[in-house]
């Protein structure tokens, strides 16, 4: 069985981010989409709140679950008998950040690292800005998945 997994906050998960789940559940046997744990970083949604979030949409797509990290993704993936790193790019700015993982993660443990260029429908999205522009009363529809819109606008206060 080959295994890929997508790792991320996905604080809160955005449809760009659904867009690669669903995009390398073609390519893998089954995609892990791992929330990181990182209890120095201040988030919107706690990883339970996330997890459950992400459950709720990718429940439609059996060979994509839900789990959470924390420490070295390399050890993750090594624990959990993965080979492949699924990683969406936005722009030429992301590349020049993820490569240098890319090739710590396949010198630590030979992991290989995917990268998937971003649908042009969410080339501009991401977590921070879905945050940002839904807290000043903007419109976010369309950019994250419905069942995480009630969610999001109830924790900005909207």
């Amino acid at each position: 069985m080959r295994k890929a997994v997508c790792p991320g906050s996905f604080d809160p998960v955005t449809n760009g981010h659904l867009d690669v789940f669903i995009r390398a559940a073609d390519l893998a046997d089954e995609v892990v989409v791992a929330v990181l744990i990182n209890k120095t970083k201040s988030s919107l949604f706690d990883v339970e709140e996330r997890m459950e979030m992400l459950r709720e949409v990718v429940a439609p797509y059996p060979t994509i679950v839900v789990d959470a990290f924390h420490g070295l993704l390399v050890d993750y993936c090594r624990d959990h008998g993965i080979k492949a790193i699924v990683k969406g790019l936005r722009a030429v700015s992301d590349f020049d950040y993820e490569l240098q993982m890319a090739q710590m993660n396949f010198r630590l443990a030979q992991v290989e690292t995917l990268f998937v260029s971003t649908n042009p429908l969410y080339g501009y999205l991401s977590s921070s800005l879905v945050k940002e522009v839904a807290t000043y009363g903007g419109d976010v529809s369309g950019l994250v998945p419905d069942a995480v819109l009630p969610r999001l606008y109830e924790r900005v206060g909207r």
